[in-house]
């Protein structure tokens, strides 16, 4: 382990028996019962529920992802998440409350809450196997491999996959141990600790002789690389101009039109599902579970982004990267043979004994995989000690988000599945002991996927997003249409699988022009559905409509005295697009400043005081 200082490996130490510590202290009251197990004991309060959202959602992958991005795109490809915070923010002011309100475990419970007869209950039980299972082993077990990789750059003479399957297992016994009880708050201390590594390793990487100061760093990349939008041109499909993201029209539209809102994503469900779902139905009350989104909100889309940029910005001026593979490809052919062929195994270019073989696989490496130049700064730039630090950064990413799925996804299968189909009559102390045996299986099937199947990470997210591309209407609507029944979630569930396939192998399209036909095609089959298929009995919406009281002009079905708890849909607009200007403006503004465009972060910090003060005025009146 020729990276590792032994200073560092005892920091990793000291790190590892805290987040033990910490969660096995819960352990006994986490067995009462699922209630404690799942949801906390729907106790925690804002900051630790909002909090452990953000936690779950920065995962090891996450920095590597930035950039990647960073590298292929420049600022501006960050476009293909920052869209979302478009739904984020609507998930805030159209839901936070209603979930909280809804006394429910799990979001797939709310299906026989919202719906009824045997189509909630056959949706039910296949959702739970569908996202409990099949989805949550996909994200796990790309979470997997970006942790791999990590150990792959600093830690060369290791089995990286080995050391991943050490690492899942102590996340596996302590997740099982504790639940949500001690995972909520692992997650806020794991938070805190990744961010202030992250924000330490910026600084010293601005700061080294290579770079020389945020001012320098801006003056040695072009400015299409630093700029916040992207560029539009004219071309059919999307594409890479001198190193900026140059989208069409079409795309761009793909993306802020239509993704943020008709495709289920982890942490980023229209409507607020999963994971996001679990911490506001976590939260003491309805105003802790709308703090901690809007907590959730402003913290992951303008806290955790910069320092990744930073850094990602530093390594295109400091680490050797060609621009395309190509490129490097008809420099030196034989060269590139070479190492393509070798590719990941470093120390087989190394025992060459060549500098300019092992440069070139350098250059290559950061080529066809530029998430890697994120760790690599890492073992570069930082001292002894330091770089153990940030290592435990990384572990404390992996962890949380490994956690929080496993808890999620154990949710689902028991409550959802084995408690209602298979075992009604189940005890408490047999549900929290099948819960933790759930949680070891669901790990060890997704090292299996991350070990045997999965090839890039980038391809599961986009077969997610493309996957479940129509489904978000249903999710947003079921909540404020009377008429969404079981049957039009199902199908919305299913029809994607039908019009991906077309997009891709008929109309011969690439993400994120697939949207188009997908969404169009899945939304058209949705609404036949519902409109073809029976309504939810009129007693059951009563219920829904009473307990929840979501309001709009989608329940005027009821009696005019039935809407005296309506909510101001009109205000929560309103509010939603204040938010959406003063969510951007805070990361935009904060990127200004970083860069010294002190009249652009003036602008900023004036529409942040301007729409959240409107914000905090409609909310004190609507009380």
């Amino acid at each position: 382990m020729t990276n590792l200082h032994w200073l560092d490996g005892m920091i990793i130490l000291v790190f590892l028996g805290g987040i033990l510590t910490v969660a096995f202290r819960y352990t006994r009251q986490a067995g009462k019962d699922t209630q404690q197990f799942f949801l906390s004991g729907r106790n925690l309060p804002w900051y630790l529920a909002g909090t452990a959202m953000v936690a779950t959602t920065f995962a090891a992958d996450t920095p590597l992802a930035v950039t990647e991005l960073v590298a292929q795109n420049g600022i501006a490809g960050n476009w293909l998440w920052w869209n979302m915070a478009l739904g984020a923010v609507l998930t805030v002011f159209f839901f936070s409350r209603l979930w909280r309100r809804s006394g429910i475990i799990t979001d797939v419970a709310f299906l026989e809450f919202r719906y009824s007869g045997k189509p909630a209950a056959f949706l039910r039980g296949f959702k739970a196997i569908y996202l409990g299972l099949l989805m949550n082993v996909i994200v796990l077990a790309w979470v997997h491999k970006a942790m791999e990789k990590i150990f792959r750059v600093v830690l060369p003479e290791t089995d990286p996959f080995l050391l991943v399957i050490f690492i899942a297992g102590l996340i596996t016994l302590y997740t099982a141990a504790s639940g949500l009880l001690g995972t909520a708050r692992t997650d806020s201390l794991q938070f805190v600790f990744a961010m202030a590594g992250c924000i330490i390793l910026a600084v010293i990487v601005i700061r080294s002789p290579e770079i020389g100061g945020l001012i320098h760093l801006k003056k040695q990349l072009a400015p299409h690389i630093t700029s916040f939008l992207p560029k539009i041109t004219n071309t059919t499909v999307p594409r890479i101009t001198g190193g900026a993201m140059a989208f069409t029209t079409g795309a761009l539209v793909a993306h802020v039109g239509l993704q943020w809102w008709s495709s289920w994503y982890p942490g980023a469900d229209p409507g607020g599902g999963g994971y996001i779902a679990q911490r506001m139905l976590s939260a003491k009350d309805e105003r802790h579970s709308f703090l901690a989104t809007l907590w959730f909100t402003i913290a992951h889309y303008t806290v955790r982004p910069w320092p990744w940029i930073l850094v990602a910005l530093s390594a295109l001026v400091i680490l050797p990267r060609s621009v395309s593979p190509e490129n490097l490809r008809n420099r030196d052919p034989e060269k590139y043979a070479l190492v393509a062929q070798a590719y990941p195994r470093r120390h087989e270019i190394e025992s060459a004994g060549d500098p300019d073989l092992i440069q070139f696989y350098e250059n290559y490496e950061n080529t066809i995989d530029p998430g890697v130049m994120y760790p690599k700064l890492m073992v570069r730039c930082l001292p002894k000690g330091m770089l153990g630090l940030l290592i435990a950064v990384f572990l404390a990413a992996y962890m949380s988000t490994i956690a929080a799925q496993l808890n999620w996804g154990a949710s689902y299968l028991i409550n959802d599945l084995y408690k209602r189909f298979l075992y009604p009559g189940a005890s408490e102390g047999q549900l929290i002991f099948m819960s933790r045996i759930c949680i070891v299986c669901l790990t060890l099937v997704s090292l299996v996927i991350a070990g045997t199947l999965l090839t890039t990470i980038s391809g599961a997210w986009k077969f997610i997003i493309n996957a479940s591309a129509g489904l978000g209407g249903v999710l947003i609507l079921r909540w404020y249409w009377w008429r969404i029944n079981a049957w039009s979630e199902l199908a919305a569930m299913i029809a994607p699988f039908i019009f991906y396939p077309l997009a891709v192998f008929v109309l011969d399209l690439e993400f994120p022009m697939t949207l188009y036909p997908v969404v169009i095609g899945s939304t058209a089959i949705w609404l036949l559905v519902t409109y073809l298929t029976r309504p939810v009995e009129t007693h059951v919406l009563y219920e829904f409509y009473q307990k929840v009281k979501p309001g709009g002009p989608g329940w005027r079905m009821f009696p005019p005295e039935f809407h005296q708890s309506n909510q101001p849909v009109i205000r929560m607009t309103f509010q939603w697009i204040c938010g959406i200007i003063m969510v951007y403006g805070a990361l935009f503004g904060m990127g200004s400043l970083l860069f010294g465009e002190y009249r652009h972060s003036l602008i900023c910090l004036a529409a942040i005081l301007l729409t959240g003060g409107w914000i905090f005025w409609s909310l004190k009146e609507g009380r």
